[in-house]
């Protein structure tokens, strides 16, 4: 099966590297899914889950990350993911994300409110 090697990183770190057989993420544009033998692309990343079927040593399966802003770059079957924030599934502390998304609402944070939604979704990996 062909790969793609993909690199999702925010402003403060690597967070996961590895091979994949598709990524669907969220852009400016639309949500856009990216196998192996894409043709190169660069767009911007907007709020949303970002979805990574693995592939390779660690065996098939998905990971999901929040993503918040950034880039999306495709060529010669590496995508990279350069995020302003990013936080995968795993990390993310689901009572901490509902209490942030209640304090938006009753804010009235627009912005605030989808960054917690967008946590929220990729937990429960509702998209």
């Amino acid at each position: 099966m062909a790969e793609l090697h993909v690199e999702l990183v925010a402003a403060d770190r690597q967070v996961w590297s590895g091979e994949a057989s598709l990524v669907v993420a969220r852009t400016s544009s639309g949500d856009i899914g990216v196998m192996p033998g894409h043709q190169p692309l660069l767009g911007v990343l907007q709020s949303g889950p970002v979805t990574i079927r693995t592939t390779g040593e660690s065996g098939d399966g998905t990971v999901v990350a929040a993503v918040h802003g950034g880039f999306i770059s495709f060529a010669d079957n590496k995508l990279s993911l350069l995020a302003e924030i990013a936080e995968l599934s795993d990390e993310i502390d689901v009572q901490r994300a509902e209490r942030a998304l209640e304090r938006a609402k009753s804010e009235a944070d627009a912005a605030a409110e989808r960054r917690a939604d967008v946590r929220l979704r990729a937990v429960t990996g509702v998209h």
